[in-house]
């Protein structure tokens, strides 16, 4: 591979993870280079509409990009794994918040004003030993 070839491959696209609960979301972003290319989106090779049941959790996917007006300039692909439907979408919005960071670092103040580049850590509690679930106990009986 020549350096030429390599600085290329190298800067075709911005790479970022996002994650969310159990939820695992690789984004791509590509510089869209043609009309049609222009703000499409794939998803686990699927049109948003065909992956999100909602056009609310598309909206939280496309947040970060309406709030950069990058909207047109890139293509985003995106590889999800693990969690529930709304988990994806807040992995996959933070994946794209990271990976427009790459692109412009000036997009800091933006992101982080709309909270986009908080990682939310909550996760289920793990279920204790004698209880019915985390913290539900079985009713108690004085006799």
């Amino acid at each position: 591979m020549t350096p030429a070839t390599k600085t290329k491959t190298k800067n075709a696209y911005f790479e970022a993870v996002g994650r969310r609960k159990s939820a695992v979301a690789r984004v791509r972003l590509f510089p869209a280079k043609t009309a049609a290319e222009k703000g499409s989106m794939t998803i686990n090779e699927k049109e948003p509409k065909d992956y999100w049941p909602t056009a609310e959790t598309a909206e939280i996917t496309k947040a970060p990009l309406k709030k950069t007006g990058t909207e047109k300039e890139f293509s985003v692909s995106a590889k999800i794994k693990g969690g529930g439907l709304r988990a994806q979408a807040e992995a996959m919005r933070l994946g794209i918040s990271r990976a427009l960071l790459k692109f412009n670092p000036d997009f800091r103040s933006i992101l982080k004003q709309e909270k986009f580049l908080t990682r939310d850590a909550r996760v289920k509690e793990r279920r204790k030993f004698g209880l019915k679930k985390a913290r539900k106990a079985p009713q108690w009986s004085k006799r």
